[in-house]
């Protein structure tokens, strides 16, 4: 049987860990989370040190299985994808309320980062969220930025697009098909 934590252990020395991620917070199963996608596992670390407000809303909707199910309604090549609407058009939310912008000037947006997607309203951030598939250090202070993949980084490369143009869903897009908190 294998060791929940020497897994989380082994998956933040990674090559996918990155400068962000340390031993600690990716063996802290109350902050890892594991989302499943069609072509594998994904392994989060969450950095309540960045944004803790947001780490508690990924964990609380995570638990409830909030996520699962919901499609990347809008991917960019070589930016990002964007999830965590139930209703897969990009306008939808949790009905918890919006939470304030917790931006930081500690980290920088690289290749799996995870940050809230949010209105022009900086405290708009609710359910939504995109992990980038290259650097995008231009969103660094505009977006909060919550979590880090640590392993599995080749599945999220694999998303493709939940709609095309003028909202017509695509033949076969990228859902979650679980995310939950590693506890």
């Amino acid at each position: 049987m294998i060791n929940r934590r020497n897994l989380l252990k082994a998956a933040a020395l990674s090559p996918f860990s990155g400068a962000l991620m340390s031993e600690a917070i990716a063996a802290d199963p109350d902050n890892t989370i594991l989302m499943t996608l069609p072509f594998g596992p994904v392994t989060i670390a969450l950095r309540p040190d960045l944004a803790p407000l947001t780490c508690t809303r990924i964990r609380t909707l995570s638990a409830k299985g909030f996520y699962n199910g919901c499609e990347f309604f809008r991917v960019i090549a070589g930016f990002m994808a964007q999830t965590g609407d139930p209703t897969n058009t990009g306008t939808g939310g949790s009905s918890l309320p919006d939470l304030p912008a917790e931006f930081t000037d500690k980290a920088s947006f690289l290749t799996g980062s995870l940050g809230m997607a949010r209105t022009s309203n900086p405290n708009s951030a609710n359910s939504q969220f995109f992990i980038c598939f290259d650097p995008a250090t231009f969103l660094d202070g505009q977006y909060t930025l919550f979590g880090q993949v640590i392993k599995g980084m080749e599945f999220v490369d694999q998303i493709r697009k939940g709609h095309g143009p003028n909202g017509k869903v695509l033949s076969d897009p990228t859902k979650i098909v679980s995310m939950t908190v590693a506890t």
